[in-house]
């Protein structure tokens, strides 16, 4: 999936490059002429919000974007709607990653005990399943285990 930005940047490096028209690299690109033409109004709040967010993330590297912005809204009182913020955080590249799952490291089991007599190992075991017509049926399986 291409997003319109990405559309946009390859229209204009087709103009650019190739000298074709803004009106054909828009129709080959899949991307109306406003789109092509729009300049976005940079405020300088976002860089604001940038610098704050940075300094948020560095000294707390455990916070997520929400606990950022609950921070930015509650504590020190500021208006910013979410989308925006979280616009920035994005942009910024801020997202927390996922730290894998610490493997537990497990011996390995004792062997299995060969009996000396029968009748010394037993084993119990739940079975179900269903018959053709829809009724289920569970067993109960025992095994004596003799010895070899």
């Amino acid at each position: 999936m291409i997003r319109p930005s990405q559309r946009r940047e390859m229209a204009e490096t087709a103009v650019a490059r190739r000298g074709i028209s803004i009106a054909l690299s828009c129709r080959t690109f899949g991307l109306s002429e406003t789109c092509y033409r729009y300049s976005p109004k940079l405020r300088p709040e976002n860089e604001e919000i940038a610098d704050l967010l940075i300094g948020l993330t560095a000294s707390r590297r455990s916070w997520g974007f929400g606990l950022c912005f609950l921070y930015l809204r509650n504590i020190r009182g500021y208006g910013w709607n979410h989308k925006r913020v979280y616009r920035i955080y994005r942009d910024l590249e801020l997202n927390l990653r996922i730290r894998p799952r610490k493997r537990l490291k497990r011996d390995k089991p004792d062997e299995l005990a060969v009996p000396d007599a029968p009748n010394q190992v037993w084993s119990m075991d739940f079975m179900a399943d269903r018959l053709e017509d829809g009724r289920a049926f569970k067993l109960l399986n025992v095994l004596a285990v003799t010895a070899a």
